[in-house]
């Protein structure tokens, strides 16, 4: 099966969560999510295993993996205020979950192999991977591959059939006759054979019992999607690189916002209104997250306490200016919100949460812009980070902060030129220069926390994203444009080492005094993450 196009708010805006990681904790939440659905919540045993080379070893704690594990499989979604204690709710609901570092052939950094042991006696065992943002995959269940993303209502047939002539047969069958269906893809492993059925909608009771004649299933599983955007059959988008707009008569004069609302309309079978309302919606969650983390956080397990007040209220001489100011302490303040639990809107990650909402608000503010208009910002941002994802990752633990940080930063350069009124050739320009400035950047988080240095990571991104929109506007030449950027960024990223993806094995993070921080933080929670 083809993966689906990226969806702006699948894959870029989103998802709206609390914690520190969305590929740790969104994306737990949303593979919990998917396992409870297969025992419809009636399993209360689980051992989840990280790989030690893999990042998840070193970080499932601290950064709330196991919080957002738990809390997926308690039913809880990505904002829930509940993954604060989902431990203790886990506890007194009698639901086992047993943390493990175990050496296996891990298919990825963020792989999760999970093993459940429900009421039936059998032991089932998932491969899932996060791939960064939110963005999950079931690729293996029992032995069985699978292509399972969160964006389709799932139907899984397990049959005692194992022949793949005759699970062909089955699935030329099901094509034919259902022709509501998006997809359907067969596998068989040693013990079974598994027929998984994609559609938009919910299979009908009568559909279920026309495959039950048909197959002769002995179990049935059915999974509702956990991402907003839901894919369906035939789902086509007009472009999916800058190449493609500026070299059609029809898109290149096209605001950047425009585009992105023609885009996400394609892709989500939505009208546009609907698009700018979703947008609109998701800028206020991080206006909110701005107006929280002013107001001052706290949390047990943080290096940082409150700093965005501090700047906010200094009065003393500045060398940045207003506009600078406000830049730095929009960004601190929803770092501060990420990092106290509070709900943000990843864009692209958690860890990057904070440098295009923090720079596209504060210019706005500062400009005297209304929220409309960021609006378009936030949206013309989005589409860069399509075409982003498309042929690259959003995942530190693939490519380094370039991709996080990175990429926020060129969204945010875009979004900056749609404030101003730019071109989207202008916008595509100032995205390429941002990303040229910050290849490279790696990922090594001190004490193994989305604190240091990515606070100052974000408003690198802020920075940056300032000046490559100006360079743009003023009619800067980036030289290299936007898609081959992309591409040499991706390039590079592959390139890092894996100690400096987000494994906690090199850079600052295993500096002395990162070291002194992470072991001064495990004595002062002795394992907690519950707020202070």
């Amino acid at each position: 099966m083809k993966k689906q196009p990226p969806s702006i708010f699948n894959d870029v805006i989103g998802p709206v969560m609390r914690g520190p990681s969305s590929s740790h904790t969104a994306a737990a939440v949303r593979i919990g999510r998917i396992v409870r659905q297969f025992f419809a919540g009636n399993c209360e045993k689980y051992i989840v295993e990280f790989e030690p080379q893999g990042s998840l070893a070193s970080t499932y704690s601290s950064q709330g993996t196991d919080l957002g594990l738990v809390g997926g499989l308690l039913g809880m979604d990505t904002a829930d205020s509940g993954l604060l204690n989902a431990h203790e709710t886990a506890r007194e609901r009698g639901l086992q979950i047993n943390f493990r570092i175990t050496d296996y052939a891990a298919v990825h950094p963020n792989t999760y192999r999970i093993r459940a042991f429900p009421a039936d006696g059998k032991e089932y065992c998932f491969i899932f991977v996060s791939t960064g943002g939110g963005m999950i995959e079931l690729r293996e269940m029992n032995g069985n591959k699978t292509e399972i993303y969160g964006d389709f209502f799932e139907t899984m047939l397990f049959l005692c059939e194992t022949d793949q002539s005759i699970l062909k047969g089955f699935r030329e069958i099901i094509i034919n006759e259902m022709s509501d269906i998006a997809f359907c893809l067969i596998n068989a492993s040693e013990s079974a054979g598994l027929i998984n059925i994609k559609s938009s909608t919910p299979l009908s009771d009568a559909a279920v019992s026309k495959l039950k004649d048909l197959t002769g299933f002995n179990k049935a599983v059915f999974l509702d999607p956990v991402l907003p955007t839901l894919s369906r059959k035939n789902c086509k988008v007009p472009f999916i690189t800058a190449a493609e707009i500026l070299n059609n008569q029809n898109t290149k004069d096209l605001p950047l916002y425009e585009l992105a609302l023609q885009y996400e309309s394609a892709r989500g079978g939505l009208d546009e209104a609907e698009v700018m309302s979703t947008g609109t919606k998701a800028l206020a969650v991080m206006r909110g997250a701005v107006e929280e983390g002013l107001a001052g956080t706290k949390y047990t397990d943080r290096i940082l306490g409150p700093q965005a007040s501090q700047l906010a209220n200094f009065r003393g001489k500045l060398i940045g200016g207003k506009l600078n100011k406000r830049v730095i302490t929009y960004i601190t303040a929803i770092m501060e919100t990420k990092s106290a639990m509070g709900i943000i809107v990843a864009a692209p990650t958690a860890g990057a949460c904070a440098g295009l909402p923090g720079t596209l608000l504060a210019v706005a503010d500062e400009l005297g812009l209304g929220e409309n208009e960021a609006v378009k910002g936030l949206l013309a941002a989005g589409l860069v980070g399509v075409l982003i994802a498309a042929r690259s990752t959003f995942a530190a633990e693939e490519s380094g902060c370039q991709a996080e940080c990175g990429t926020s930063s060129g969204m945010a350069a875009a979004a900056l030129v749609q404030l101003a009124g730019g071109t989207a050739k202008q916008a595509f320009n100032a995205a390429s220069i941002a990303l040229q400035n910050i290849m490279g950047l790696v990922c090594d988080p001190v004490a193994n926390r989305v604190e240091v240095p990515c606070l100052g990571k974000n408003v690198l991104a802020g920075m940056n994203a300032l000046a490559a929109a100006d360079m743009a506007l003023a009619g800067f030449d980036p030289v290299i444009p936007f898609d081959e950027t992309v591409a040499a960024l991706d390039t590079v990223g592959r390139l890092l080492p894996a100690e400096l993806r987000c494994t906690g094995r090199a850079g600052l993070s295993v500096t002395p005094t990162s070291l002194a921080i992470a072991e001064k933080m495990r004595n002062l929670t002795s394992g907690s993450t519950e707020p202070a």
